[in-house]
C-alpha cells in the first residue's frame, strides 16, 4: 500500500533568490562595447570605450589636430609658428546618478609642441634682450614650447553610459594638467660677440616665458557621436 507523500516546498530564502534571479534574467542586457568619434580640441578623436557595470566606464582614444603654421611677432622679432597636439588618453567614467552625466579622470600621452622660429631677413632690425642688431638671413633665434609627455586629466561629460545597442551623443570638458617646457635655440652670441650676450639671450628667453611659455592647462573640449554594439 504506497502512502501519498506531500510535495517539499523550497525555503522561503530561496524561494526569494530564485524570483530575484529570474527577473534579472528578463531586463535587457547593456551592451558593454562602444566606438565613437568626436571633434574640438585636440582636433579630429577616435575612441572605444568598454562598460564595467552601471557607474563605471573605461575608455582609450586618439586625438590629433594635425600641424598648424602661422606668422606671429613676439617683442619686435618676426616668428614662423609651428603648433601640433597629438594625443593618446586613458580614462576611466564614473556616472555618480546613474545617467548619461559622468566625471572623467585618467593619463594623456601627448606629443604637443609650439615652435617659434625666427625670420630674419638682414633689412630689418630687432632688438635681443636690450641690444640692437641687424640679423642675417641665416641667423636664427628659435623657441619651444613643449607639454609633457604624461599629463594627468580630469574633467566631466555626456555620454559612454551602459545602453542598448545604437547611436548616441557624447560630449567632454576637461584639462590635462601639466607645466610647459621653453627651450631655446639661437646663433646670434656666436656670429655677434661683443653686440649679443648671454644675458641678452635670457632676457629674450624670460619674454618669451612670460608670452607663451606659461601654459598650466592643456584643454580638452569635444563633442561627437557613438556606437554601441
Amino acid at each position: 500500500m504506497s502512502v501519498a507523500t506531500r510535495p517539499t516546498l523550497p525555503p522561503p530564502a530561496l524561494l526569494r533568490a530564485t524570483c530575484l534571479a529570474a527577473a534579472v534574467g528578463c531586463l535587457p542586457v547593456a551592451h558593454a562595447g562602444e566606438s565613437y568619434v568626436k571633434v574640438g580640441l585636440p582636433g579630429a578623436v577616435v575612441g572605444y570605450a568598454h562598460t564595467v557595470n552601471q557607474q563605471l566606464g573605461l575608455r582609450v582614444d586618439a586625438g590629433t589636430t594635425g600641424s598648424m603654421t602661422r606668422d606671429r611677432t613676439e617683442s619686435g622679432i618676426n616668428y614662423q609658428v609651428k603648433f601640433k597636439y597629438n594625443r593618446i588618453g586613458l580614462f576611466g567614467d564614473y556616472f555618480p546618478f546613474g545617467g548619461r552625466f559622468r566625471l572623467t579622470g585618467g593619463l594623456t600621452i601627448n606629443d604637443t609642441a609650439l615652435t617659434l622660429k625666427s625670420k630674419f631677413d638682414g633689412v630689418t632690425p630687432v632688438t635681443i634682450g636690450d641690444s640692437p642688431i641687424t640679423p642675417q638671413a641665416d641667423d636664427f633665434f628659435e623657441a619651444k614650447v613643449k607639454i609633457p609627455r604624461v599629463t594627468p586629466y580630469i574633467g566631466i561629460g555626456w555620454g559612454h553610459h551602459a545602453a542598448e545597442r545604437g547611436f548616441g551623443f557624447v560630449a567632454d570638458v576637461g584639462v590635462s594638467i601639466g607645466r610647459a617646457k621653453v627651450s631655446i635655440r639661437e646663433n646670434l652670441t656666436e656670429n655677434y660677440p661683443g653686440l649679443i650676450t648671454q644675458a641678452d639671450v635670457d632676457a629674450e628667453t624670460k619674454e618669451l616665458k612670460d608670452n607663451v611659455g606659461k601654459v598650466r592647462l592643456l584643454p580638452h573640449v569635444a563633442v561627437g557621436m557613438s556606437y554601441r554594439y
